[in-house]
């Protein structure tokens, strides 16, 4: 009933197109705030923000992959754990309803702010880093002061989820709502089941979204879906940046059966797409 209320609340609001979106809200260089809520409230986000729902070709909610890369030491993910002001991220990220992807950089530098830079990247390569793809890597982390020459990459986690889209014309700001949150490492998967993960993206101050959700009492959260899905999938992993998090809203190990639907959903909208292995 509850993901009903949600499809129903972005049913009701105004649809932007992505050109207007990315016109008026592109946040390449942003703030990030994360909160993990049930989705009744996310439902009542959406239905008091005076927002605008990005639709493509007539759908809402969009189906996501994002195949994240890390050395054999996994400094990215260690970075993370460590709370290391400077930190850096590589994935590929596809949009599986219009099957595009993209390679993408991210920098958080020691003032919180988030900068993502990303190439067009060919579909058969999502899972991989190409000769080119490991260059621009290198090129962009070099640019904000990291040396990769000497890293090494491979495939570590993916992670596949649906996500709405806001636009805060009043803010200049954006809000994300994730959903169905799968994460897969080789033959290990978990899920998030009945919470939405809302981002909010500004250029510093608190959009409107980030206002109602404290005003129902829900805070930030630490939440990262690499970071957080790498520790629910490998105990041994040092976690406690994300231990609160993860008693908070527990991964659930996903049966033989129920990876099979969710790789078979997958290969039906991009055929292909969701195993790293």
């Amino acid at each position: 009933m509850t993901a009903d209320l949600l499809a129903d609340a972005l049913a009701r609001i105004r649809p932007v197109s992505l050109e207007a979106l990315t016109a008026q809200a592109a946040l390449m260089s942003r703030v990030d705030r994360k909160y993990v809520v049930p989705r009744a409230a996310a439902a009542r986000v959406v239905g008091y923000a005076d927002a605008l729902a990005l639709e493509i070709d007539g759908a809402r909610q969009l189906a996501y992959e994002s195949v994240y890369f890390d050395t054999p030491e996994l400094t990215c993910y260690l970075q993370a754990a460590r709370r290391r002001p400077a930190r850096f991220k590589v994935r590929t990220r596809t949009y599986l309803d219009t099957g595009t992807c993209w390679l993408e950089v991210k920098t958080r530098d020691r003032r919180g702010s988030t900068v993502k830079q990303r190439l067009p990247y060919a579909l058969a390569d999502h899972a991989r880093l190409t000769t080119a793809g490991r260059e621009y890597v290198v090129a962009t982390l070099a640019d904000v002061g990291i040396d990769a020459r000497a890293l090494t990459f491979a495939p570590v986690l993916s992670t596949h989820y649906q996500r709405a889209t806001l636009l805060l014309p009043g803010d200049g700001s954006r809000a994300t709502l994730d959903t169905r949150l799968t994460c897969r490492r080789g033959d290990a998967a978990a899920h998030l089941p009945d919470r939405v993960v809302v981002e909010t993206k500004t250029t510093g101050h608190p959009s409107t979204v980030d206002h109602l959700l404290w005003r129902a009492g829900h805070r930030p959260s630490r939440i990262s879906k690499y970071g957080t899905g790498l520790a629910a999938l490998d105990p041994g992993l040092p976690a406690a940046r994300w231990h609160r998090v993860l008693d908070r809203n527990p991964f659930v190990p996903l049966t033989s059966a129920s990876s099979t639907t969710a790789s078979s959903t997958t290969a039906r909208l991009a055929p292909t797409l969701w195993s790293t292995r």
